[in-house]
């Protein structure tokens, strides 16, 4: 089994801390570091509960990409959400107003990963939501 790299996170971004050698995301240790069941990632990543419990699923570019994106908007809400875990809050429940009111997560789930991305940069330089 593959072992995330130990990477502090004040060193990196958060996603970082979750990779392993190959460079693949180590799913067991992001589910363990937020306190998930393989299924409960699956559900909130947009993925089947089975593609996490299967390597030759859990590997693939439409996984990774997927559990990648869902990291990197993560990321992106670590220091001002006050840590990982609010950040995982926020993106699964906090309603976005320039959406329509669904979430980082709902939007992830729909492909719509880049737009979320766009969003809290426009956030980030003062705008408005």
């Amino acid at each position: 089994m593959a072992h995330a790299l130990k990477i502090p996170e004040h060193n990196g971004p958060l996603i970082l801390s979750y990779m392993d050698r190959n460079g693949k995301i180590a799913i067991e240790q992001v589910a363990d570091g937020f306190g998930m069941s393989k299924g409960q990632l699956a559900q909130t990543a947009g993925l089947s509960r089975e593609t996490l419990y299967r390597s030759e699923r859990s590997a693939t570019v439409k996984t990774q990409g997927r559990l990648r994106e869902m990291l990197e908007i993560i990321s992106r809400v670590t220091d001002w959400a006050g840590g990982k875990e609010q950040a995982m809050a926020w993106y699964r429940a906090q309603p976005l107003p320039a959406f329509g009111g669904r979430t980082a997560e709902a939007l992830v789930k729909d492909g719509k990963a880049a737009a979320v991305r766009d969003y809290l940069d426009h956030m980030a330089v003062g705008g408005f939501a």
